[in-house]
């Protein structure tokens, strides 16, 4: 059984403007950075457009669950439940009408974290996907649009997002640019927020002076350059990796598929936090059920916390377990010899 995850860092995986209705979603892919049979980065067919929430009770089966999150189809659908995330995410801290120094310690900055998957790493491609996501992002403070900072992880994509920007469209002054390696101190000051785009793993140091100089203004931290394995596998050492995990995470979904020996199955690792809606703060497993009329995403699991590649894949084994005709053979051949004996099912394994 192979186990395909299609979740690449998302500063390295591309979505292309317009695109056409996304496999799984389509604008994943990349080269796998992981042993073949372990894990891969595959992603062919649309995603299910109807989700279910399931009542069985059978591990690993669903357990019932409260409002069904929708996984994007679409780059426009990916784009617009980010905005929401985001935008609903600063609306409270930058209205905040607390000073700062009356707020607790760990309450003083609020730092968030989107990811978009995408298949392009091009300088143009980040400049046109956050162009769609910060552009008209619709967040205001006492009134006035929010002033929002752009950061850019090189000079080459500072130079062409503020040259592209203009040709798209933007003129407003709520928007400003700056590169992380050289971001002044009176930019970071005369923001509202700040959007840290794409930073490198080398940049970390950096990435980390420029919020903590931020501070107690808003940071959010897009489609960094890292995947999440590289945090859980000892990436970042010490203050590093305390600051990298005090991101909170609004929006990041990837798509997967488990191939067994007579089936494979797709499914999607989703959080989408917007106003308590998809279940709060839930990271959120769906798989898709198979239908003659048209596929459905059935909501598995949702977890509290954010799971490793190993803990996704070994429910996804699981999930694939229960369901083989191998499996339900077994177990039938288990009820019908306690049927016969008059012993249960357990005694005879």
């Amino acid at each position: 059984m192979a186990f395909s995850l299609l979740n690449p860092p998302p500063s390295r995986i591309a979505l292309r403007a317009p695109v056409p209705p996304l496999p799984i979603p389509s604008f994943l892919f990349s080269q796998p950075r992981f042993p073949p049979l372990h894990i891969a980065l595959l992603l062919r067919s649309p995603p299910p457009r109807r989700v279910q929430s399931s009542s069985s009770s059978t591990p690993p089966s669903p357990t019932p669950m409260e409002g069904s999150p929708t996984p994007p189809a679409s780059r426009e659908e990916a784009v617009a439940q980010a905005r929401s995330c985001l935008a609903t995410a600063l609306r409270k801290p930058l209205n905040n009408t607390l000073p700062a120094r009356k707020l607790k310690k760990q309450q003083r900055q609020p730092r968030f974290r989107a990811e978009i998957p995408v298949v392009d790493d091009s300088p143009g491609s980040l400049a046109r996907l956050a162009f769609d996501v910060f552009s008209g992002l619709g967040v205001s403070r006492k009134g006035s649009p929010a002033k929002l900072l752009l950061v850019w992880p090189s000079s080459e994509e500072l130079e062409l997002a503020v040259r592209e920007f203009k040709n798209w469209g933007d003129s407003s002054s709520a928007l400003a640019h700056a590169q992380l390696d050289s971001v002044a101190p009176d930019a970071l000051g005369s923001c509202d927020a700040a959007v840290f785009l794409a930073p490198g793993r080398e940049q970390v140091e950096k990435l980390r002076a420029a919020v903590n100089a931020l501070d107690p203004r808003p940071a959010v931290l897009f489609n960094p350059a890292w995947s999440f394995e590289v945090e859980e596998e000892g990436g970042f050492g010490g203050v590093a990796k305390g600051f990298v995990g005090s991101f909170n995470v609004v929006y990041s979904f990837m798509g997967l598929e488990v191939k067994g020996l007579l089936s494979k199955k797709k499914g999607v690792l989703l959080r989408c936090v917007e106003g308590g809606r998809f279940g709060g703060d839930s990271w959120v497993l769906m798989v898709e059920e198979e239908d003659e009329e048209a596929p459905e995403f059935k909501v598995v699991s949702r977890l509290k916390r954010r799971p490793t590649i190993g803990e996704v894949e070994n429910m996804m084994y699981n999930l694939m377990a229960a369901n083989s005709p191998v499996t339900k053979s077994a177990r039938f051949l288990r009820e019908l010899v306690s049927n016969v004996t008059g012993r249960k099912g357990k005694q005879q394994q």
